[in-house]
C-alpha cells in the first residue's frame, strides 16, 4: 500500500469521509481512507438524520442496513419553542415516511463498510501527523498506524473529513469566516424505561431537551443550556440534567425521575463556535465539520455531511475525469456548499441562542402551529425536503397568515424585523 499513488486520500472515515470515499470508488477512482479510530466505535453526535439525509442513504443503497440494525422508525415529531408547539410530521417524500436516529457505532460501521465494498482501501488506527506538499500544492499525507513506523501516501487530492479539530485544515491553513459564537453546551446519555418518541423542546429559561429512540431499545436524552449555566451544571450533572426536564416539561420530568434508567455515562460537549472554513485549495478539500460547523440544536451535522460529501465527490470526479480543471471544480464545491447551507446556518444559529424568537420567526411559527398542514410543511422545511420559499415567499406568507386568521397588524413579513 505504501508505494501506491492514489487519486484521492480521505482523512476521516465517519459520516463525511466514508460517503465521499464510497462514491469516488464507485466511479472507479483509487481511494485511500484513513482514520485514527477503528470501527465500530462511538463518537459524540446528535444521531438525528433528517429526511434529506435519509434520501441520500436510500439512493446509495444503505438505508435498509440502518433499518435492519433495528433502528426505530420515527413518524411523529413533537417540537416546541417557548410555548409554540408543532406536533406532526413532514409529508412523505418518494415514499420516505420516517426518520431514524442510529447510534454512531451502527451508522459509521455501515458507512465505512460501504466504502470498502466500493473498492476504497481503509486504514484504521492511522493518525495523520502532517500533510505533504510540493510547489505549493498538497500531494499526500504522513502518519502512522498505531505505534508503527511513519508512512507516507500520495494522491492528486487530499480530503480532510476529520472533524472540527481537523489536522488537514490546520496544516493547510484553511481560514475561518462567517463565525458566530457558540451559544451553549450539551450533555446526553442513553436511557431505558421510557417510551417518549421524538421530542425537541425549548423552554423559557434558555434550556432545551431532546429525546429520540435509538438502537438496543434505548432512548437518547440530551440537554442544551447556555454557556453561562455551564459552571453550575458541572457541580452536579445528574441533578442539573434532571432539572432541565423538570423546568421545560414537568410531566416528562416526573416520568424521567420515576421510570427512566440511565444506562451509560453522560457525554458532555462544549462545542466550538459556528463557522465556515475555506474548503478548498491546491490539491486539498474539506468536508463535514472540518469545513463547516453549526450548533447541534437542529441536528443537521450528519445530513450536511452526506449532502456535501456527495457534492464534493461529484466535483472531484469532474476534475479527475478531465471534464474541468480540478481547482475550478473544488472552488465551485465551496461556493455551492455555502449557498445551499446558508438558510440552515442562519436558522440554527438564531434558534440555538435559546432566547426569545425574533418577531418574524415568532409570528410565522405561531401561525403554523394553528394548522396541521402548515405544521407538517415547517417540519418538512426543518427536515430539508420542503424548500423555504413554500413558506417564506411573500404569497406563501400571505396564505399562512390568512389560514391562521392572524390580524393584519400582527403579521410580520421581514425576516430582519
Amino acid at each position: 500500500m505504501g508505494d501506491r499513488v492514489y487519486d484521492v486520500i480521505v482523512v476521516g472515515a465517519r459520516c463525511a469521509g466514508s460517503p465521499v470515499a464510497m462514491l469516488l470508488a464507485r466511479l472507479g477512482h483509487r481511494v485511500l481512507v484513513v482514520d485514527r479510530s477503528s470501527f465500530p466505535s462511538d463518537t459524540v453526535s446528535t444521531h438525528y438524520i433528517h429526511q434529506a439525509g435519509l434520501l441520500k442513504l436510500r439512493e446509495w443503497g444503505l438505508l435498509d442496513e440502518i433499518v435492519d440494525a433495528k433502528t426505530p422508525a420515527l413518524r411523529k415529531m413533537h417540537y416546541a419553542y417557548r410555548g409554540i408547539e408543532l406536533n406532526g410530521f413532514a409529508d412523505p417524500v418518494d415514499g420516505l415516511d420516517a426518520v431514524y436516529c442510529p447510534r454512531r457505532t451502527v451508522l459509521d460501521e455501515i458507512l465505512v463498510n460501504a466504502a470498502r465494498r466500493a473498492g476504497a482501501e481503509v486504514l484504521e488506527n492511522f493518525t495523520v501527523s502532517d500533510v505533504l506538499a510540493s510547489e505549493g500544492r498538497v500531494t499526500g499525507i504522513r502518519g502512522r498506524e498505531g505505534d508503527g513506523p511513519e508512512r507516507e501516501f500520495r494522491a492528486s487530492v487530499v480530503i480532510g473529513a476529520d472533524g472540527f479539530h481537523s489536522t488537514v485544515a490546520k496544516k493547510v491553513g484553511a481560514e475561518l469566516y462567517n463565525v458566530r459564537p457558540a451559544a451553549g453546551f450539551i450533555y446526553y446519555s442513553y436511557f431505558s424505561g421510557l417510551d417518549w418518541g421524538l421530542h425537541h423542546k425549548t423552554g423559557f429559561h434558555e434550556r432545551w431537551f431532546g429525546s429520540w429512540p435509538t438502537n438496543d431499545g434505548l432512548t437518547m436524552l440530551a440537554v442544551i443550556c447556555t454557556r453561562a449555566q455551564l459552571k453550575d451544571f458541572r457541580t452536579d450533572v445528574e441533578a442539573r440534567f434532571q432539572a432541565v426536564f423538570d423546568d421545560v416539561h414537568p410531566d416528562m420530568g416526573a416520568q424521567l425521575r420515576d421510570s427512566g434508567r440511565r444506562e451509560e455515562d453522560f457525554r458532555p460537549m462544549r462545542y466550538p463556535d459556528n463557522y465556515y472554513r475555506r474548503a478548498h485549495g491546491p490539491g486539498w478539500a474539506l468536508v463535514g465539520d472540518a469545513g463547516y460547523h453549526k450548533d447541534p440544536y437542529t441536528g443537521w451535522g450528519i445530513t450536511d455531511a452526506f449532502l456535501h460529501g456527495e457534492l464534493l465527490a461529484e466535483r472531484i470526479h469532474q476534475g479527475l475525469a478531465g471534464q474541468r480543471p480540478m481547482d475550478e471544480a473544488l472552488a465551485e464545491y465551496n461556493k455551492v456548499r455555502d449557498e445551499e447551507s446558508a438558510g440552515v446556518y442562519d436558522f440554527t444559529t438564531t434558534l440555538g441562542e435559546l432566547t426569545e424568537l425574533p418577531p418574524f420567526f415568532k409570528a410565522t411559527m405561531s401561525a403554523m402551529s394553528a394548522s396541521q398542514e402548515w405544521t407538517n410543511k415547517m417540519l418538512g422545511l426543518i427536515g430539508g425536503v420542503v424548500p423555504d420559499y413554500e413558506i417564506y415567499a411573500p404569497d406563501a406568507l400571505e396564505r399562512l397568515y390568512d389560514d391562521a386568521g392572524v390580524p393584519e397588524e400582527e403579521r410580520v413579513y421581514d425576516p430582519a424585523a
